[in-house]
């Protein structure tokens, strides 16, 4: 058993316009081991967000069980915590006021809530800017405040929905290194979602590949090379060879959705 299980996931939408359903997620099954870095990639639409809303319990899935450490998810709960794209902090409150945010949620006691909020600052490299507001850091110091923020309230599973989509390209590639260094520190379970491949072969065990919708597993890759990882790692011929599988495995499944969709509407 791993720590997050999906057994036959499906996920159905009722739309009022046309009165038919449409089917997001297909009979997805996973599952995905304690302290593991799981990604799963695919075409936009898919239903990657879907899942991972799915997972925290912002939706409930239409029909399938999920399993977190054995016991069923029936919605949100503080076993799990969330980064999202934006990194959504308050900005009427200092960097050490949104990392303790989570905690004076939880009712933790202050002297605890201070010892805690002081290890994630500095596991995330901002122990300077403990009093600054979020309008004088940058967009990748922002993300940091945010990893802290969820590292905080202790989570069992850490859910990431495309955390660096929104920085420059050269900013993305320092946080998907600075992302490995603080995951080697802190061993969480985590489910991490992007449209990168390279990003999400360069972080990960293992890379779930989903097909077009409705959103499948068609492809559990594990990514065999080793940790640490350093950045030069992207241009080895390993690391090309997997890319290049995982972006066949996408094209496949767009091209025969494409070519499926044009064939109905030619009948039509």
């Amino acid at each position: 058993m791993g720590r997050l299980q999906a057994i036959d996931v499906c996920m159905e939408y009722f739309q009022e316009r046309t009165g038919s359903r449409l089917s997001a997620i297909d009979c997805l099954n996973l599952t995905i081991e304690d302290g593991s870095f799981v990604s799963i990639v695919g075409p936009s639409g898919c239903g990657k967000t879907t899942f991972l809303k799915i997972v925290d319990g912002l939706l409930e899935a239409s029909s399938g069980e999920l399993l977190l450490d054995g016991k069923p998810i029936k919605g949100p709960g503080r076993e799990r915590a969330v980064v999202f794209q934006d990194a959504s902090l308050f900005p009427w409150f200092t960097v050490e006021r949104n990392v303790a945010y989570g905690l004076e949620c939880q009712g933790v006691p202050a002297n605890d809530a201070r010892q805690r909020v002081r290890r994630f600052i500095n596991m995330v490299g901002l122990q300077s800017f403990e009093r600054h507001f979020p309008y004088e850091l940058s967009g990748g110091m922002q993300q940091r405040v945010n990893l802290a923020r969820a590292l905080a309230v202790d989570p069992e599973l850490l859910l990431m929905d495309e955390p660096f989509a929104a920085l420059d390209a050269q900013t993305r590639e320092v946080m998907q290194e600075e992302l490995l260094n603080i995951w080697s520190q802190s061993r969480k379970t985590v489910l991490f979602i992007t449209h990168a491949i390279n990003e999400a072969i360069y972080l990960s065990d293992r890379v779930i590949v989903m097909g077009p919708r409705p959103g499948r597993v068609i492809a559990d890759i594990t990514v065999d090379i080793p940790r640490p990882r350093q950045l030069s790692i992207k241009r080895t011929p390993k690391f090309i060879e997997y890319e290049d599988q995982v972006w066949s495995l996408i094209e496949h499944q767009v091209k025969s959705s494409a070519e499926f969709s044009g064939q109905v509407a030619s009948a039509g």
